[in-house]
């Protein structure tokens, strides 16, 4: 058996009062477990996205593919997008791969709060 493959990808989404759409993710972010990502972040085409990945303890390509699908969506449609609490771990994908710098990445949803909506 792969290491992993019986772990699933929890999906939390709620609307702030500022207006921000919040999809809090909890498991591995993968090929196997990305679309149902992809599925919760197309549904709000109006307001800005914050992806809380505190509770990814790793991500595979496919995975990170999928973070940068839908910050390019939110550009395309002039929405602000923000990535929120990256483990360590994930870090180093972000690094190792230019993503930082790229992508606004804030180490809480308060601060990806403040800068999405201000």
């Amino acid at each position: 058996m792969t290491p992993g493959r019986n772990e699933e990808l929890i999906i939390e989404k709620s609307d702030r009062p500022s207006g921000v759409h919040l999809i809090s993710l909890s498991g591995p972010l993968t090929l196997r477990t990305l679309f149902d990502f992809q599925e919760a972040a197309r549904l709000d085409h109006e307001h800005p996205i914050i992806v809380d990945v505190g509770s990814v303890p790793y991500m595979d390509s496919a995975g990170l593919g999928a973070l940068i699908g839908t910050y390019a969506s939110c550009q395309r449609s002039e929405r602000k997008f923000a990535i929120a609490n990256v483990p360590d771990r994930v870090k180093v994908l972000f690094e190792m791969t230019g993503v930082v710098g790229l992508i606004p990445i804030f180490g809480s949803v308060d601060e990806a709060e403040a800068s999405v909506t201000g």
